[in-house]
């Protein structure tokens, strides 16, 4: 039985996200191909050269990317796309008002990928779509700021690092914590040895969304329903799994441990990490699932309490979903030294606590650069931007390891090696594959071979 079937009647529960924003719809018509048009680009740019990008997926963090790097003047949006034509006039609106003329309009990304004049994309898209439009951008010599988490699963991501790793992409992910200043300040006290040989990271976020209960209705006039699906396994349209709450339905996200996880484990696996090629676990054990709502038609687990085995350095980590965090922010990293030092960051702040929970002075570092100026740089310098697909990838990795081993109901294992999981727990789950839905087709991308035939 799949997870899906499995989740059709499981209870679930409402979350209201305190920083704002909701992720975008967006899509395209069923196609099965396996590589996209456009030449390879990969030269160094000028610092006052233009670069031109177009959006995939209007509305929510697709069009707050966009309206971020629109603030540079060496930035023009020509074109913006999704098979919602609801999601696109605020969008369109906004482009028009900044550079006096209409962007172009697409339901279909391909169109977009076909330009020559267009440098990078934005993947503003769920999360289910993030995989081909980002691997398809890559084949056709488009760099990319793609949203977080980067896959639906495990498998898209160990592709979608491949493929970009193999077109020579630059890639920031909408990780924009790596660029925050608490959050970069605590990173570099713990790896400047300050607090210690740490035994113990923590995270967490809460977790109290309501999908509420619905029946199936028709699509609103607009929307293109079946390719917003894309990939994913039809189910009838309705509204409380669509547009922003697709991230608690299995179907389409990862619930909130890939959507939060792979901001706050990121700051942990950051931490005790030498640079951006992440520390991964060796074995991940999950509980919980639907506990705490009993009559809701989300599918995402509203309780969860993962642990993960680290070696070299050995230590664990404790990542949760609930609702309660006594004395606590709603959601946050923390850093426990062997002798009971502990390093607390959450959007806003940071602190230093003794053994007995008292605060310490604790020393800060110099700012982060803005995380999008920092994508445009690198584009033009082609260097890796500071949450570079590669290193996120591990990140959503070790995120969809913790809904592999809750689905798994046994103990996952991580071979490092092979950056795959070991053995056959976790593998059949959704966290791990999917299968594509008829008319689609995921690009196979494996590590080349060094051998010599």
């Amino acid at each position: 039985m799949s997870e899906i079937e499995k989740n059709t009647d499981w209870t679930r529960r409402q979350f209201i996200v305190r920083t704002g924003a909701a992720a975008a719809a967006g899509a395209v018509a069923p196609f099965a191909l396996a590589s996209a048009p456009g030449s390879l680009k990969g030269i160094s740019r000028s610092a006052n050269e233009k670069l031109v990008i177009g959006l995939v997926g209007c509305g929510g963090m697709g069009a707050a990317n966009m309206r971020n790097l629109m603030n540079f003047p060496d930035v023009e949006i020509a074109a913006v796309c999704d098979v919602d034509e609801n999601r696109m006039p605020g969008d369109i609106s906004t482009v028009e008002k900044k550079y006096g003329r209409r962007p172009d309009v697409y339901k279909d990304y391909r169109k977009i990928l076909d330009r020559k004049d267009i440098d990078a994309v934005i993947v503003g898209t769920p999360d289910h779509w993030h995989a081909l439009v980002l691997i398809h951008a890559c084949q056709a010599g488009k760099d990319a700021y793609c949203e977080k988490p980067i896959s639906h699963n495990i498998v898209e991501a160990q592709y979608m690092a491949e493929a970009v790793k193999q077109h020579k992409r630059v890639v920031q992910c909408g990780t924009w914590q790596r660029s925050t200043k608490e959050f970069t300040d605590a990173i570099d006290y713990i790896r400047s040895g300050k607090l210690g040989r740490v035994t113990l990271c923590r995270a967490w976020i809460s977790d109290d969304f309501r999908a509420g209960r619905q029946k199936p209705t028709t699509p609103p006039a607009g929307l293109d329903y079946d390719s917003w699906v894309g990939p994913a396994a039809m189910l009838p349209y309705q509204s409380n799994r669509c547009h922003w709450n697709w991230r608690w339905f299995m179907n389409f996200g990862g619930g909130l441990s890939t959507d939060w996880g792979v901001h706050m484990m990121d700051i942990a696996l950051l931490g005790m990490s030498k640079d951006e090629n992440l520390v991964m676990p060796t074995k991940v054990s999950a509980f919980g699932g639907q506990l705490a709502i009993l009559d809701d038609d989300r599918t995402a687990p509203d309780s969860m309490e993962a642990i993960y085995e680290f070696h070299d350095p050995n230590f664990t980590m404790h990542w949760s979903i609930g609702r309660d965090h006594p004395g606590k922010e709603s959601h946050g990293t923390e850093f426990v030294s062997a002798d009971g030092r502990t390093l607390r960051v959450w959007r806003g702040g940071w602190k230093v606590l003794d053994s007995g929970g008292k605060e310490i002075p604790k020393e800060e570092s110099a700012p982060p650069p803005n995380h999008w100026r920092d994508f445009v740089d690198c584009v033009k310098t082609r260097n890796k931007p500071r949450a570079d697909l590669g290193s996120v990838a591990q990140t959503t990795i070790v995120c969809h390891l913790s809904n592999a081993a809750l689905y798994a109901g046994e103990t996952v294992h991580w071979d490092g090696e092979r950056n795959d999981i070991a053995g056959k727990a976790g593998k059949n789950t959704l966290s791990y594959k999917r299968p594509y839905r008829k008319g689609y087709k995921l690009p196979v991308y494996k590590p080349l071979s060094t051998e010599v035939g």
